[in-house]
């Protein structure tokens, strides 16, 4: 694409925007001034759905009418309501719907994983992480291994990075599994880095540390909803994500799980269990012994809380309707656009550490601020920008096809040029 600078190109590019009427689905904060604010922040908590109240109602509604009842009479009956926000989930990572659930939070379900997924031999005992991966992913992988009786300083491995960079390498990665992958149980990864935007090559680690003879894993928080995947024909073992970023859920809403169709019945594989993950032609008439239902819906230990499914169902539709393919189409010109422009800043003030290639991002850019870089940010809050900050440096903007402008673009880079 032929990106230009000037007011003219934005314009022109929304006109021809095919998805430009996605963004009065949904409810869009107001600056103090009454404008519509810039709302870049979808890789933290994407906006709600205009629909989502009325789903919501629509559960509360049964609930006066039917109460117990309702989870069978219902307009949409609870029992399976989330059954179809599975399988329209599914269609978002390239699953079958066997290998998909919703179900608990991102954390809760990646310890569930690990229980499974996690099983660490005398020889055979290491996690690799990436470098700069999410904090909690961190603290839940190294309880685990603390749990299991091994040192985190020793096993836990970390990606290192080469000197002077920010960013993995595919290579590298293959490079250390070759040499250290007899002694690595897992490699668990985030599919999309939280602070540079990096997408890492799933496809390829999977297979590279499969040939070693380790189980993969990903956290897909920052990428459901934002880039494409196949997870079913890259053979990832397991995944788990949030739905309150670009899956706009709502906050802490209902996280989910993949579990490749190769596990669907080892029943044997160790889990922690509960009575919803009881295979459903028998789960109420109340076995003493457990077993479970085929797929990730096996993984289940409590029943579904339906209220915070709503607003997830809402924006789900959504996507469905719009189409993976057309958002990641637009993702990519969304964040060129943005790129060309921040460039036209000049380095000395702004950067640019995410991945220069468009394979390699979603539509998120992290830029570090060569100087006063909370002061800036401050500022741009108080023009109506609405971004995220990350220590020590970093400003995260995350233009959401689904709901923002090129026309947004534009303006948000007037305003860090003329602020920094």
């Amino acid at each position: 694409m032929d990106y230009r600078p000037g007011k003219d190109f934005a314009q022109e590019m929304d006109a021809g925007d095919p998805l430009r009427e996605y963004r009065s689905r949904f409810l869009v904060p107001k600056h103090q001034n009454g404008d519509e604010c810039i709302y870049f922040c979808g890789n933290s908590l994407g906006l709600q759905p205009k629909t989502a109240s009325r789903y919501v109602e629509e559960i509360l509604k049964d609930w006066e009418t039917l109460a117990v009842e309702g989870h069978f009479r219902a307009s949409r009956p609870w029992m399976a309501y989330h059954e179809r926000l599975g399988e329209q989930t599914a269609r978002l990572l390239g699953a079958k719907p066997l290998e998909v659930t919703v179900m608990n939070t991102l954390t809760v379900n990646l310890h569930l994983m690990l229980v499974s997924f996690y099983r660490p031999t005398p020889h055979r005992y290491k996690i690799l992480m990436e470098a700069n991966a999410f904090p909690s992913d961190r603290y839940a992988v190294k309880s685990q291994l603390r749990f299991h009786g091994y040192d985190p300083a020793d096993a836990l491995i970390e990606l290192p990075l080469r000197r002077g960079e920010v960013l993995h390498r595919s290579e590298d990665i293959e490079a250390l599994l070759e040499a250290e992958g007899g002694t690595i149980a897992l490699v668990m990864l985030g599919g999309v880095n939280y602070y540079t935007g990096q997408v890492f090559d799933m496809e390829r680690i999977t297979r590279a540390a499969h040939a070693r003879g380790c189980t993969v894993g990903f956290d897909l928080a920052h990428a459901v909803g934002n880039v494409e995947m196949k997870l079913h024909d890259w053979k990832v073992d397991f995944a788990v994500w949030c739905t309150y970023k670009y899956l706009n859920g709502g906050p802490g809403s209902t996280a989910g799980a993949f579990v490749h169709e190769k596990y669907a019945h080892t029943l044997n594989l160790p889990r922690f269990a509960g009575w919803w993950g009881h295979e459903k032609a028998t789960r109420f008439l109340m076995p003493a012994d457990f077993l479970p239902i085929p797929g990730a819906e096996g993984w289940q230990v409590s029943n579904q809380p339906i209220l915070p499914l709503a607003p997830l169902r809402a924006s789900l539709d959504i996507f469905e309707e719009a189409g993976m393919e057309k958002l990641r189409r637009k993702s990519r010109l969304l964040t060129g656009y943005l790129e060309f422009l921040v460039e036209r800043i000049g380095e000395e003030r702004v950067s640019i550490i995410t991945p220069r290639d468009e394979n390699q991002r979603g539509c998120q850019l992290s830029l570090v601020m060569k100087r006063d870089g909370q002061a800036v940010f401050k500022k741009l809050g108080e023009r109506g920008v609405i971004g995220d900050w990350r220590e020590p440096d970093v400003i995260r903007v995350a233009p959401a096809p689904l709901y923002n402008s090129f026309a947004e673009v534009f303006r948000f880079a007037e305003l860090l040029e003329e602020l920094v």
